[in-house]
């Protein structure tokens, strides 16, 4: 009897020993499927410098081709179109034996050797960003490919990242790097990684183009949709973090994206002809309205129903009620008519009588305010209520420090200090102030003027042409060019471009290049030069047309080219120079009339 118990003890333990080893494989086994999906879903967008780029597409002759930052033909021009995906790497996909009648073609993708490669796969091709503005419409680190009428994605070394199981592959507006495919008819979302981020369940998704200074389109949720059993579609929204925030059950959504909030999201729906507000996923406005407009300069929602108009603020607090015929905020005050009569209140709802000005504009320099009088006419008022300009401008826009804008008659524009005191005469069409620059641009007529931070002026250019840079300002007209700091210093080249081997220089109307020490090199002899760009070439104009040179001084190609002013001072690699197509990315052509 013992000797049985002591046999079914040691089979029990056998057993409990088997248990716990499937037990140990299965967690082993399902935390291994856990951490690749959680790998899955972390994906990078690849940044992009125009440092980072290899190779160019080239048009010759109506055919594309490749060539490398140094002007050499990688790939022969031979192609209806080629596609670089990342032109960091070799990878080029090659459109060739194109239909004009059936709009089919023939894909093939080649290396930097003319091999062609990835042969495993059928139809590679890109994946086109849309909604983003980038020179590169593409995704940067994988490519689509088909299977028996089913699509799939690949990285640029040909490994499988998903099964051709997908009807459809495109990209996810507003968001690099993630995909909208099909599957079984349902969509869904996946990552470049593959990772599946939205389950495959709508007929309907796109992104709300929600974009931030800070984050861009980081913070985009998502808009999907659902047909109902009558085939009509049913709206709901995901956060960016793929919260549902709404069901399938509205008409329409959009978000009010002017509403610049990082912390919360504002969505606009109707519903049976009806519109709502929600303030993420929480009822804001119920009240049926016709209408909900956001004001941005006062920060409050403008109502409509019933054809009349309220006011509230973006937590839902009543400001003005449903009641008038018409509402205006066009500052600091709210402008309400009804039964034409019209009425002022400030921005909490509080009448205002025996006002002085029609409206007070707040500026982002809080001593300073903007006034408009009941002539229409503007000045500004210090936080004390103290008038520093007189009410004499036709507009008036604060500028920095204690300088505005001022518009005169005759549309003319100038610049005073807080003073009232005229620092830039009004006698120009256009003045603003440069982006990421201390400096002051100022037109009139065919004459370009700059300004710098205190108000002197810097340079001036008849017919003057602006490329504005990173780190300075070139200024420049048919004969002659000019360089200025963002600090609005002027600059010589030696400066601009340190590491130079050759730069553009002028003598009595005619243009050539000197060394670092100012010994010229190629002699005064053109009409016009450009610097040497970052790669090494400089254009050469003569007669109307322009030529290349190397960063040696080398006659790349004579002057050949007629480019049209209107187009700027022409890039060049090798004997390629630079076309700008409306509808395509950034190319380079030889081709005399392009």
């Amino acid at each position: 009897m013992k000797f049985q118990e002591r046999k079914d003890n040691r089979k029990l333990k056998r057993i409990s020993l088997i248990v716990l080893i499937v037990i140990l494989v299965l967690a082993v086994i399902i935390g291994i499927t856990i951490a690749v999906n959680k790998s899955k879903q972390n994906y990078t967008v690849e940044k992009i410098s125009s440092e980072d780029i290899n190779y160019y597409r080239i048009m010759s002759n109506g055919k594309s081709g490749v060539i490398d930052k140094d002007g050499n033909i990688v790939i022969e021009p031979e192609y209806n179109t080629i596609k670089i995906p990342n032109p960091k790497d070799p990878i080029f996909v090659c459109l060739y034996d194109y239909n004009a009648t059936t709009g089919e073609y023939k894909t093939k993708v080649l290396n930097d050797k003319n091999e062609e490669i990835l042969t495993n796969y059928e139809d590679v091709n890109t994946i086109e960003i849309k909604e983003i503005v980038s020179s590169i419409p593409y995704e940067k680190t994988v490519l689509q490919y088909q299977k028996d009428g089913k699509y799939g994605i690949i990285d640029f070394n040909g490994k499988e990242i998903t099964k051709p199981i997908y009807d459809e592959i495109r990209n996810m507006p507003y968001r690099e790097g993630e995909l909208i495919v099909k599957k079984d008819g349902k969509y869904g979302v996946i990552n470049i990684n593959g990772g599946k981020l939205l389950d495959f369940k709508y007929d309907y998704i796109t992104g709300d183009n929600y974009y931030s200074q800070e984050k861009e389109y980081e913070l985009d949720g998502y808009i999907v949709g659902i047909n109902d059993e009558n085939g009509k579609m049913q709206y709901g929204y995901l956060n960016s973090n793929r919260d549902q925030l709404l069901d399938t059950s509205f008409d329409k959504i959009y978000r009010m994206n002017n509403v610049e909030d990082d912390e919360n999201i504002y969505l606009v729906i109707e519903k049976d002809g009806q519109t709502q507000l929600y303030k993420n996923d929480k009822l804001l406005l119920d009240n049926n309205y016709q209408a909900i407009n956001y004001n941005e300069d006062s920060n409050l929602l403008i109502l409509q129903k019933d054809n009349k108009y309220g006011v509230t603020d973006l937590n839902g607090k009543q400001i003005l009620n449903v009641e008038y015929d018409q509402i205006q905020i066009p500052g600091n005050y709210i402008r309400a008519t009804k039964d034409g009569n019209t009425e002022t209140f400030n921005l909490a709802g509080e009448k205002q009588e025996n006002l002085i000005y029609s409206n007070i504009m707040i500026t982002d320099n809080e001593n300073y305010n903007i006034t408009v009088d009941a002539n229409d006419k503007y000045g500004v008022i210090n936080k004390a209520g103290q008038i520093l300009i007189p009410n004499q401008y036709n507009y008036i826009q604060y500028l920095y420090d204690n300088y505005f804008i001022v518009g005169g008659d005759l549309g003319k524009s100038g610049i005073v200090n807080d003073k009232g005191e005229e620092v830039v005469p009004i006698q120009y069409e256009v003045i603003q102030k440069l982006d990421n620059s201390d400096v002051i641009q100022a037109v009139s007529g065919n004459m370009l003027e700059l300004y710098n931070k205190q108000m002197s002026k810097i340079l001036e250019m008849e017919d003057g042409k602006l490329d504005v840079n990173d780190n300075y300002i070139k200024v420049y007209s048919n004969t002659e060019t000019k360089y200025v700091g963002t600090d609005g210093t002027i600059k010589t080249d030696f400066e601009i471009f340190p590491d130079n081997t050759l730069f553009a220089s002028e003598k009595d109307g005619k243009w050539g290049f000197v060394d670092k020490n100012n010994n010229v090199k190629i002699d005064y002899q053109y009409d016009k030069v450009t610097e040497l760009n970052e790669l090494g070439f400089a254009g050469i104009k003569q007669n109307g047309k322009w030529g290349v040179i190397d960063k040696n001084g080398n006659v790349v190609l004579e002057p050949t080219y007629e480019i049209p002013e209107q187009n700027g001072e022409p890039y060049f690699i090798g004997k390629y120079y630079k076309v700008i197509s409306g509808y395509e990315e950034e190319y380079f052509t030889d081709d005399i009339n392009e």
